[in-house]
């Protein structure tokens, strides 16, 4: 039969690497290069998109991937031949195996990386109970459903490999998806979390181990004594890896010094070493992304060093070659070939012994380890996440022949089902209690006017630092009180990198925002520049660095200056200055990130449109020589407005100039033809001027100066304003009351700003300070944004002013 099969078979010719060109008469779908350049936008574009669409239901990108590669198979479009032959031809599948394949020892590189040696040498008895249940249970059962397989679907595979490779594909928990689903959850800082991030760690390292012993039983050779050697030089490999590679890469890690560029040499050499690695594994008869594995779990985690390597390496990677991978498997599986009740029976027969080893086994062990149930639930959840991890066994599999085309789709489908449920389940069941913090100064405005104030100023880049900077020098008032502590919280964005995840590994007990002091980065500069105003001032500055995803940034915020007891938020507008003047935006979503922190905050809130304050650096105490103007129409928020406005002004370099809008009795103008029953607020007249009659008294000072103008319309509003050009920053209330204030009301373009913000940054004005808007908080929700975040949309968001 060998022999009938091969007559009149031929090989395809191997393509050639670049075309002439169309116009001399060249396919390029016929030569390698163009058509590898077609294959990965293809799959880009697709497994991107499906990204974007999955991301409202908060599955990892990982799920995309998979359900791409299936798209692009035999499965879906592969029933196309003429989409396949032009495509995915099998002459072209080598090219796209190699480079998948050098994808995946890079990314298994960077999966090392994020495992600490360290760290699994403290794995508590907790997490380690957990991660052997978690392997255990399903590992067996796992063997048992393969015997079933073996007697319908799998007949004739090798019976010790295939036991192997069926408990290891039940038992493994992809620790890098892991990850990426506990940061986006915000319960990698949890208890959850942290038993979850512990016991998947053993778990890989288990099933790596695991995989090894199969991939070593799965060679072409069926003799024990090749496998035990196969297996027995993979171990010598790892004990001379361990002795030799750690030297050199502390060395190299030593000789990288913080804020310096990495050596391109040091990087070249790791690369090197990562690749030499995978070759030494195949050579030996293991794939080569186990020497590729191992050496990221040797790779010294601390340093400039590391995270130099990965910013070099991940976005090629992880954006680029990795997906060919689940193109690659996604060739391999043909969801047609499950035909029949027996085969659906079978794929929820591997479905449901998957999830129950899994979940049941970390359950049971996790209740007898007294945690609570729903924690054990979403425990059970989290360890039976697949996705990347998943498909490399499978693969493994499938190219020793060990699995068929049918076992493979039943499996991948298995893969895709538990990583898919695995967020809203765990979002179901498990929502962590979040303790209700009861602190006293939730404002500037107070009566003790010598308590310490607490400020947390957020920022995205260093373009915000020097006049948050100066602004704290403004904000440190007399020596008499107990001083200022400032909370400087830099705003990332979680991403899929790699990167991101190692810096999230970073984070303190106390919370997803930590502290930067153990963690070093391109965002360094940052750092010494809070620490050199510290020592400076005298004032208090912690940096933190926050890394979540946009929609769920207000909650980091939040939190933290709950934590912090902050007394306001500080927040960069999301618009930042040209250089002629005008704004640009930064990103829409920042927009929304401010509102949302308006509405949820556990205090007051600032809005930062910064004009330069300062100028460009850090302005020294002798030298501050600032004019800061309080624009009061009445209002708690322009009473919040006037205290900060009060403790600036005890700087000594600081003048304040305080002017309260009033109505002129004989207005007839745009003002007097407003209803008055349509604000509520203006009854707090009294306690306005109960606020404002101190600072009457104040006016003997030089550096407080209070006056009061008399306004019939807007135009003279406006005018006053302008009057006031020479000052360095306006402070408003975000929504001040009155009469004027409702007049002022309708040319609101920015809801955020309010009335007199959106005022002061409007293109055809003539005031160029910055402007600090602020509402107070008053123990409840913000309700004065929702009807604008209903008209609106990020996508109308104007680009500038």
């Amino acid at each position: 039969m060998a022999s009938n099969t091969s007559v009149g078979q031929k090989c395809p010719s191997p393509m050639k690497a670049t075309s002439n060109g169309f116009f001399q008469g060249d396919n390029p779908l016929d030569y390698a290069l163009p058509l590898a350049i077609l294959q990965i936008c293809l799959v880009v574009v697709l497994t991107r998109g499906l990204a974007v669409l999955l991301r409202p239901i908060r599955q990892p990108r990982v799920v995309a991937e998979i359900i791409g590669g299936i798209l692009l198979g035999p499965s879906v479009l592969g029933r196309s031949k003429s989409y396949l032959e032009a495509i995915f031809p099998p002459k072209s599948l080598t090219v796209l195996d190699t480079l998948a394949n050098l994808g995946l020892i890079f990314f298994l590189f960077l999966a090392g990386l994020e495992i600490d040696p360290k760290a699994l040498r403290q794995t508590g008895k907790t997490a380690l109970a957990i991660a052997l249940a978690g392997i255990g249970l399903p590992f067996a059962l796992g063997i048992g459903s393969s015997f079933l397989l073996r007697a319908t679907i799998s007949k004739g595979v090798n019976a010790s490999a295939f036991l192997i490779f069926m408990g290891v594909a039940l038992s493994i928990t992809a620790f890098p998806v892991l990850a990426r689903i506990l940061a986006e959850l915000k319960l990698l800082t949890t208890d959850v979390g942290r038993m979850a991030m512990s016991a998947a760690a053993v778990n890989d390292v288990a099933a790596w181990i695991l995989l090894a012993l199969a991939v070593a039983l799965s060679g072409s050779n069926t003799s024990p004594v090749v496998s035990l050697w196969v297996f027995l030089s993979g171990c010598v490999f790892v004990i001379c890896l361990a002795l030799i590679v750690p030297p050199i890469f502390k060395w190299m890690a030593r000789r990288c010094h913080e804020g310096e560029p990495v050596e391109e040499i040091y990087i070249c050499a790791t690369l090197a070493v990562v690749l030499a690695a995978g070759f030494v594994t195949d050579a030996i008869g293991i794939h080569a992304m186990f020497g590729a594995f191992v050496v990221g779990v040797l790779f010294p985690k601390e340093g400039p060093f590391a995270h130099a390597l990965v910013e070099k390496v991940e976005d090629l990677v992880s954006g680029l070659f990795l997906p060919l991978y689940f193109v690659s498997s996604g060739l391999k599986t043909n969801i047609a070939t499950i035909q029949g009740l027996q085969s659906w029976g079978l794929l929820a027969l591997v479905i449901f012994t998957a999830c129950f080893g899994k979940i049941i086994g970390t359950v049971v062990v996790s209740l007898c380890c007294k945690v609570p149930l729903r924690g054990a639930l979403a425990l059970g959840f989290l360890m039976n996440t697949k996705g990347l991890v998943e498909l490399i066994v499978l693969n493994i599999g499938k190219d020793r022949k060990v699995l068929n085309d049918q076992t493979f789709a039943i499996m991948v489908l298995m893969a895709l089902f538990t990583t898919f449920i695995t967020t809203p389940v765990v979002m179901a069941v498990y929502k962590p209690a979040r303790r209700k913090m009861d602190y006293k100064y939730r404002t500037i405005e107070r009566k003790n006017s010598d308590a310490q104030l607490r400020i947390l100023a957020c920022f995205h880049s260093a373009r915000n630092i020097p006049s948050m900077i100066n602004l704290f020098e403004a904000s440190r008032g007399v020596a008499k009180r107990e001083g200022l502590s400032v909370y400087a919280l830099h705003l990332m964005e979680l991403s899929e990198r790699s990167s991101a995840i190692l810096m999230v590994h970073k984070a303190r007990k106390n919370g997803l925002p930590f502290w930067s002091k153990g963690w070093r980065s391109d965002s360094d500069h940052v750092v010494v520049a809070f620490e050199a105003f510290q020592q400076l001032s005298q004032v208090t500055v912690r940096s933190m660095t926050s890394i979540s995803s946009m929609a769920d940034m207000h909650e980091d915020i939040c939190s933290t200056a709950e934590s912090k007891r902050a007394a306001i938020i500080i927040l960069p507008f999301h618009k930042h200055q040209r250089v002629d003047g005008s704004f640009e935006t930064t990103r829409t979503d920042f927009r929304w990130v401010n509102r949302r922190v308006l509405e949820h905050a556990p205090c007051s809130v600032g809005i930062l449109v910064d004009r330069g304050l300062g100028g460009t650096t850090h302005v020294s105490a002798s030298n501050v020589s600032y004019l800061i103007t309080v624009l009061f129409f009445g209002g708690p928020d322009d009473c919040e407005a006037l205290a900060y406005g009060a403790r600036m002004a005890e700087h000594p370099g600081i003048s304040l100039n305080i002017i309260r809008f009033v109505v002129e009795p004989e207005s007839i103008g745009e003002i007097s033809t407003i209803n008055m029953q349509e604000n509520a607020g203006i009854e707090t007249k009294s306690s306005a001027e109960e606020f404002l009659s101190r600072f009457r008294n104040l006016q003997k000072d030089d550096s407080v100066r209070y006056e009061e103008k008399a306004v019939r319309n807007v135009t003279e509003i406006i005018a006053a304003i302008c009057g006031a050009d020479r000052s360095n920053l306006f402070l408003v209330g975000r929504m001040p009351e009155g009469e004027l204030a409702l007049a002022l009301r309708r040319r609101s373009e920015c809801p955020e700003l309010g009335a007199v913000g959106s005022l002061l940054i409007a293109p055809d004005f003539s005031v160029t300070a910055s402007v600090l808007v602020i509402q107070q908080y008053n123990g409840y929700t913000c309700p004065n944004l929702d009807p604008y975040m209903k008209e609106e949309s990020p996508d109308k968001d104007s680009e500038s002013s």
